[in-house]
């Protein structure tokens, strides 16, 4: 007994001393080199995720075969209910004539929701490092049987079940996996590869396992959160910070599509910090090749009272683009505007190719309007291009409609913001109801600091789409109207989610979800340039003859556009300004327009003070010496014209009167009105003012003669006002002035007594 107990000791003994002292390593399989690495993917159509995935393989130069390129999709809707069994019966015929090459190594990967993030070099790397025959890609959410969750193996960390959008194995392997498929084409294929992994006879005999800490495979269905992006100096990579790993396959599975768009912005040199954007240049339309140019049908949409609409015309009109290469459709929901439409029609309905007007008593809700724009491109076999505008878009670039088809994207829009806001044209991201979300890169986009072509869930306002388009993948006639959302939201989601109809040769009429996959048209937003901007909307109060007068606040760029003088600026960049008498400086401030509008207004309020003494309207009901006048406050004009006052003219104080910090403050402000049948000149004054502005209004010689202004002290008088400019000279003291008699026509002035 007691030499058996030795020998069961001496025996360990020896094996363990074997163990410890023992030289030998074990040793590493060799690396094995990319051309054995072949991807399969299926794929029956050349959709935008499609090429996205060809173009991302292309760039690691991986050695892709596609299985099913033009079959008919029999395989169910897979993006909304189980299916994609056509994906394994094409697999499994693929691997018939693979299954003897034991070296071959296979990955199988979707293709209209994944892109590579690295090259066939890592994959296989990480791929010997797992060392198993065949890896699932592994998520954290069960589907499509959850009844299946217990028989799964547990792990102590990681993702514990399978996804079959990612499978890699040695070929013989992923043969004897495939050769059990004997279903239906439009059973599901990750219940099949499901039954077969949770066995754990199969799972041992075919030395299968998943990519439990994401290795290789990143789904992002339930795993947004994980991941991030992070940019290097040649190319930009996800990575999961929770397992620290580097995935090289990204799949945008589930509802996490549009986040995979987001991430393909990006990954895997799209667009990066020390280069920028590297495919915008990619595959554009060349027009110096083209024989002529292509035919446009310009929708333009007019849903609400909309300011400057005039200027919104205008720029359309002055777009760099041959116009008899455009066509016009106006949609008109407003009857204000009908009269602008009207001059702009009467102006140049020659000078479209076609030109076609729909006003509001045709009563159509904006869905019906933006369809049937859309429609007569789709109709038109000429139609090369469908260019749609919203009356709120300003397009400053006259640029914009070439610059957008040289991008050749199915669908694109140029970035137009809200001055001074982050207010924009686009949404960077959905939340999870399918509303606004904003991006990580959301404001940088808006600022212009990342500039690109940027695959966006959602735009609005002005976008381009291809005529071919919308003949084939877009020929449906519905766009626009899609539940509760408003149409520029159904349009985004019905390209977003695009599905073919129920094929013809369906074998069973039966099965609902007899669909292709979604192939969800991608829709671009290019910032390569400046083009514009948008108008806001909100608070535009037509009750006024000239309306956009009141637009100070709420669009000051157009504002200024429209009425400031051209040469304003010039007092700052050229010192262009005049002294025509000591410490009267004179300058242009308006423009013609604003000129005549303010004239209109006061004309159409019509309550002229008649040059009376007495006058309820200011403090005590006594004017020492009044004019025949009306107030900027009796037509509502008061606090835009004190904040004119603080934009532009105390600007211009602070250069002249050194040293001197107006407080733009001003409690007469008033347009005069000369003429020689009620009130001709006024008597030498000085005024309640430590400096007053008087704006010239209309054209001596053509409106009126005479009138001028004559400074006592320094016997200097200004008889040729010039339109658009103003006087600006002390009030008390040193200016006693008066007005010259206005001899014949009328004459307007603005006058303003600032810090009284």
């Amino acid at each position: 007994m007691e030499y058996l107990k030795f020998c069961f000791v001496f025996s360990f003994w020896i094996k363990f001393s074997n163990c410890v002292y023992s030289t030998e390593t074990p040793q590493a399989p060799a690396p094995l080199p990319k051309e054995k690495l072949l991807v399969l993917t299926v794929a029956t159509e050349e959709t935008d995720g499609f090429l996205r995935f060809m173009q991302s393989a292309n760039y690691f130069n991986y050695t892709v075969k596609v299985l099913g390129m033009g079959d008919a999709w029999k395989g169910g809707d897979v993006g909304r209910s189980i299916g994609g069994g056509q994906k394994v019966r094409l697999l499994k015929e693929a691997m018939e004539a693979l299954a003897d090459q034991e070296d071959l190594v296979v990955l199988v990967v979707d293709s209209y929701d994944l892109i590579f993030a690295g090259g066939p070099e890592e994959i296989l790397r990480k791929f010997q490092q797992a060392n198993h025959k065949v890896l699932f890609a592994a998520e954290g959410l069960i589907w499509p049987d959850k009844r299946l969750a217990d028989k799964y193996p547990s792990v102590r960390s990681g993702k514990r079940y399978l996804n079959s959008g990612g499978i890699i194995g040695y070929a013989p392997y992923i043969n004897r996996i495939v050769s059990q498929w004997n279903l239906h084409d439009n059973d599901d294929d990750q219940l099949f590869y499901t039954k077969i992994y949770v066995d754990p006879l199969q799972r041992q005999t075919l030395n299968m396992t998943l990519d439990h800490k994401c290795q290789i495979f990143q789904n992002l269905n339930g795993a947004v959160d994980e991941v991030l992006l992070k940019f290097g100096t040649d190319r930009v990579r996800v990575r999961n910070p929770v397992y620290d790993s580097l995935p090289v396959v990204v799949h945008g599975n589930g509802n996490t599509k549009m986040y995979l768009n987001y991430l393909a912005n990006y990954v895997p040199n799209a667009w990066n910090y020390e280069h920028g954007c590297s495919h915008c240049d990619d595959d554009v339309v060349d027009f110096t090749q083209l024989k002529d140019f292509p035919n446009v049908w310009v929708g333009v949409f007019i849903e609400q009272p909309t300011p400057f609409l005039p200027e919104f015309f205008q720029r359309l009109l002055t777009l760099d683009y041959p116009k008899d290469k455009l066509k016009l459709f106006v949609h008109n929901n407003e009857v204000y505007h009908e009269k602008h439409i009207q001059k702009f029609w009467e102006e140049n309905r020659n000078v479209f190719k076609s030109f076609k007007v729909v006003g509001p008593e045709e009563n159509l809700s904006q869905g019906e309007a933006r369809n049937m724009g859309m429609d007569l491109c789709r109709k038109d076999a000429t139609c090369d291009y469908y260019f749609s505008i919203e009356s709120d878009v300003m397009l400053t670039n006259r640029q914009t409609l070439k610059l957008l088809i040289e991008q050749n994207r199915k669908i694109i829009g140029p970035l137009v913001t809200r001055h001074g806001k982050l207010w924009s044209n686009f949404w960077g991201a959905l939340s999870l109801d399918g509303y606004y979300a904003r991006s990580e890169d959301y404001v940088d986009i808006v600022q212009r600091k990342r500039v690109g072509v940027w695959n966006i869930p959602y735009m609005a306002h002005v976008y381009l789409v291809k005529g071919n388009v919308l003949r084939n993948e877009m020929k449906e006639r519905n766009y626009f109207v899609l539940e509760k959302l408003d149409p520029d939201m159904a349009l985004c989601r019905n390209a977003r989610e695009l599905t073919s109809h129920r094929e013809k040769d369906s074998p069973s009429p039966e099965s609902f979800h007899m669909l292709r996959p979604p192939k969800g048209i991608f829709m671009y937003l290019t910032n390569r340039h400046d083009f514009g901007r948008l108008i806001s909307t909100a608070n535009y109060n037509i009750s006024h003859y000239n309306n956009d007068l009141w637009q100070i606040f709420e669009n000051p760029v157009d504002w200024k556009e429209k009425y400031i003088h051209q040469n304003y600026t010039r007092i700052f960049t050229e010192n262009r300004m005049e002294e025509p008498c000591p410490d009267v400086f004179w300058f242009p401030v308006f423009s013609e327009k604003a000129c005549d509008e303010i004239v209109e207004e006061m004309e159409h309020y019509g309550s002229w003070s008649g040059g009376k003494h007495e006058d309820k309207r200011i403090a005590g009901g006594y004017e020492t010496v009044p004019t025949d006048d009306i107030h900027m406050k009796q037509i509502g004009f008061d606090k835009e014209w004190l904040h004119f006052i603080r934009e532009f003219i105390s600007p211009v104080t602070l250069k002249v009167f050194s040293g001197y910090y107006t407080k733009g403050y001003a409690l007469m402000n008033f347009v005069v009105k000369y003429t020689p049948e009620r009130q001709a000149y006024l008597r030498p004054h000085h005024d309640s003012s430590t400096f007053t502005i008087n704006i010239a209004l209309n054209n001596k010689d053509t409106d009126f003669q005479g009138g001028g202004c004559r400074f006592h002290r320094y016997n200097c008088s200004i008889e040729s006002p010039r339109k658009g400019w103003t006087f600006m000279h002390p009030g008390r003291l040193t200016h006693l002035h008066e007005g010259l008699p206005t001899t014949n026509g009328t004459r307007y002035i603005a006058v303003s007594f600032i810090d009284p």
